[in-house]
């Protein structure tokens, strides 16, 4: 990837490269959901997410979006947005009031909408992050409702400026990567953890929270594979699951005969 890339050139690369082939699959064992989505599928909901940034907050290079969600397909999506806008993601819990500051938007999950209502955050859009992408229920405070807001916008995306490789990208736990260092940094991990073109990786959720999104996410679109995201692993199925969808490799599980990411041998 060249030296000037930013995560937006890695999805690019992906849809290139394979748009129709899975690209990213969503598991929760505990709710029995399976969602999947190809290089095309992710790529549209990267161009309306990022065409409802753009829009409604005025995203930009130079803004700053919270995004209070767990590991998710969802999740994936927004981040990917967030950088195609050229703006920088704020990774955080989002619990004290100067995580907040200076904030364009927050995205979070519905269940923590109320304690950042609570913190007067005004520009909030909640996810319910159900396995069909369908809207919010059972509330009724004032944060917007991604799913209803997001499928009035254009499937393709043109930003106002272009993303640039030195434009702040994500700050995490007192990190501070700009986009360029994101792409260097998710080449740089999928090298040391031996991640390879054509890879299909199953990854642990939880792993993948503690991992960052360079690791579960920019570091397979780097080397040129796919991810499987699994939530609540039920070890009973995980020798069925990964034969089923065809794992190559692990993060944060383990199965028998699949190399497991970090490991030798």
């Amino acid at each position: 990837m060249d030296a000037a890339a930013t995560p937006a050139d890695l999805l690019a690369q992906a849809l290139r490269r394979s748009p129709a082939t899975p690209l990213v699959t969503w598991y929760d064992d505990a709710g029995g959901e399976r969602v999947e989505l190809s290089a095309t599928t992710l790529a549209n909901w990267v161009a309306k997410t990022a065409n409802l940034l753009q829009e409604e907050f005025d995203v930009a290079p130079g803004s700053w979006v919270v995004v209070a969600l767990p590991v998710h397909w969802q999740t994936a999506a927004v981040l990917l947005a967030v950088w195609s806008c050229g703006a920088a993601v704020l990774d955080t819990a989002a619990e004290e009031d100067h995580a907040l500051d200076g904030a364009d938007v927050v995205l979070a999950a519905q269940e923590r909408l109320a304690p950042l209502e609570e913190q007067g955050v005004e520009e909030l859009l909640g996810l319910s992050l159900h396995p069909l992408g369908m809207g919010m229920s059972g509330y009724s405070g004032p944060a917007r409702d991604f799913a209803l807001e997001v499928r009035v916008h254009g499937d393709v995306f043109a930003p106002w400026s272009p993303p640039q490789p030195a434009d702040a990208g994500l700050v995490t736990g007192g990190l501070e990567l700009s986009l360029g260092d994101l792409v260097t940094t998710a080449g740089r991990l999928a090298d040391r953890l031996g991640i390879t073109a054509g890879d299909r990786l199953l990854v642990d959720a939880d792993v993948a929270a503690e991992a960052g999104p360079a690791a579960w996410l920019l570091a397979p679109l780097a080397a040129g594979a796919s991810i499987v995201l699994l939530r609540s692993p039920d070890p009973q199925t995980l020798p069925r699951r990964a034969a089923a969808e065809r794992v190559t490799a692990t993060m944060g599980v383990r199965v028998e005969g699949v190399r497991e990411l970090g490991r030798a041998g």
